[in-house]
């Protein structure tokens, strides 16, 4: 056998260890069942349902967990408070250019004229269906839902703005009293953690099958069709996405020195699960878990990266951008300037209340839609067949711009170990599941000694010498 086909047996071992090779398996044997038995979509649905669901069970507790042992470790509020501010500073700055890179790709390429689109034959109720009925909150609403009512209902809802709140203030509280005061509570959060990374190494187990499930269901109940029907749209959304990550690239280089795709290759599994189930939410915490080993320190990771998860949704600004005058275009309306300015506005505004709303795009491309004037409220139906496709694109670079956000800022505030970042995505350091690390805290005890020597003197109180010495033999 020629030495570059690997053995049988070395295939096993690597579809048997790596995570990576089990969701890309996955995912091809997803798209070929799909294709050939497409009835069968909604019966593997809820394999990829159902490990969402047990995901999101721990990302509450983990993010709550991660900020607080992030604060009371740094020991600093201020410095908390910094990487905030900075964070959302590059989140709207992100999240800008990325509308401004749509909406410029959008004019050069056009990828709706030509459609001629009747707005009033399309199915408008469609739209209500997709949104459930439900609105984006508006910016003070945002701002009141961002408040928890209860710490449980925090929690009970999976409002990843609430919990943040809640570990910043129980941060704040510990870095208050001091550990003089409450000694037991630090070890018990950050033991409460641990649990929870391991619960997540079981549930990844399950990745496979998720993956699986999620591309039967899609390609079974969209098919491959759509794609030759929106071909255009869906290459320009793509390709505007690379060329938005590129200079993500380009900015984390500048910034920290750090190379995109070697981030990429080390995430690898990670990106393919997201893709494969399309959604952010599955990866968080083995995001958090590689971002923490790759040298960013636990209060950057777990305060940047969930509130990027409802700040920094730079895919979803492109896909919006785009779409919005893609619908302008396939029913005649040619967007002046102003009206393409009104956009951008519209849409900054919108974008940052789109997490955990269901049909969050479609409600706000209805939103911009009402606030022009010029284009039918019906027409964000056209949307309606592609909307699926497109959430691979928006799951990817969301995820990315996400990590780019949290080595920059940590770089920008020095929470950012540069050496041990650089081997990590080199390869020299490699990664190891935190629930398998060794814990220096409770070290493994060694077997006791038996003591075979006799009791002392003292305690038999009898001479040493009569103990030790054997009675004379009798001849």
């Amino acid at each position: 056998m020629p030495p570059s086909v690997p053995s049988p047996r070395r295939v096993a071992r690597i579809l048997r260890t790596s995570l990576f090779a089990q969701v890309a398996c996955a995912l091809v044997l997803g798209i070929v069942v799909g294709r050939l038995w497409p009835d069968t979509a909604t019966t593997f649905q809820p394999l990829g349902d159902g490990f969402v669901r047990l995901i999101k069970t721990v990302i509450s507790p983990l993010v709550f967990c991660v900020v607080v042992v992030g604060i009371a470790k740094a020991g600093n509020l201020k410095a908390f408070g910094r990487i905030g501010l900075k964070s959302l500073i590059w989140f709207e700055v992100a999240s800008t250019a990325a509308l401004l890179i749509g909406l410029i790709a959008a004019n050069v390429v056009s990828p709706g004229s030509g459609m001629n689109v009747d707005p009033s034959k399309l199915d408008a109720a469609a739209i209500d269906g997709k949104t459930a009925g439900g609105s984006l909150p508006s910016t003070s609403e945002f701002i009141l839902n961002a408040l928890p009512q209860s710490a449980v209902g925090a929690f009970a809802e999976n409002s990843l703005l609430q919990v943040l709140v809640l570990a910043c203030l129980t941060g704040a509280a510990l870095l208050h009293l001091g550990t003089t005061k409450v000694p037991k509570i630090l070890p018990a959060i950050e033991q409460a953690q641990e649990i929870i990374f391991a619960i997540v190494g079981f549930v990844m187990k399950l990745a496979p099958l998720a993956v699986f499930g999620a591309m039967v269901h899609l390609v079974g109940e969209y098919g491959l069709g759509v794609i030759k029907t929106y071909g255009k749209l869906i290459i320009l959304c793509y390709a505007v996405a690379l060329l938005f990550l590129a200079l993500l690239a380009v900015a984390l280089k500048l910034v920290t020195g750090l190379s995109l795709w070697k981030f990429v290759r080390y995430t690898r599994a990670e990106m393919l699960l997201a893709l494969g189930t399309a959604s952010s939410e599955t990866v968080m915490p083995r995001m958090m878990q590689k971002l923490r080993q790759a040298g960013a320190r636990d209060d950057a990771v777990g305060l940047v990266l969930p509130t990027g998860y409802s700040f920094n949704l730079d895919g979803a600004s492109i896909y919006l951008s785009i779409g919005t005058l893609f619908i302008a275009q396939a029913v005649g309306v040619d967007l002046s300037l102003s009206q393409q300015i009104t956009v951008i506005l519209v849409l900054m505004l919108t974008s940052k209340g789109m997490a955990g709303v269901p049909g969050s795009a479609f409600l706000a491309l209805s939103a911009t839609a009402s606030s022009l004037g010029v284009i039918p409220a019906g027409a964000v139906a056209l949307l309606l067949g592609v909307d699926r496709i497109m959430d691979s694109m928006r799951v990817a670079t969301n995820l990315l711009g996400n990590c780019v956000a949290v080595f920059a800022v940590s770089r920008w505030e020095g929470a950012l170990d540069l050496e041990r970042a650089m081997k990590v995505l080199d390869g020299e350091i490699a990664f190891v599941e935190e629930d398998d690390e060794p814990r220096a805290e409770a070290p493994a005890q060694p077997e006791p000694e038996l003591d075979l020597e006799p009791e002392p003197a003292a305690k038999a109180d009898v001479p040493a010498q009569a103990v030790k010495e054997p009675a004379p033999e009798v001849s």
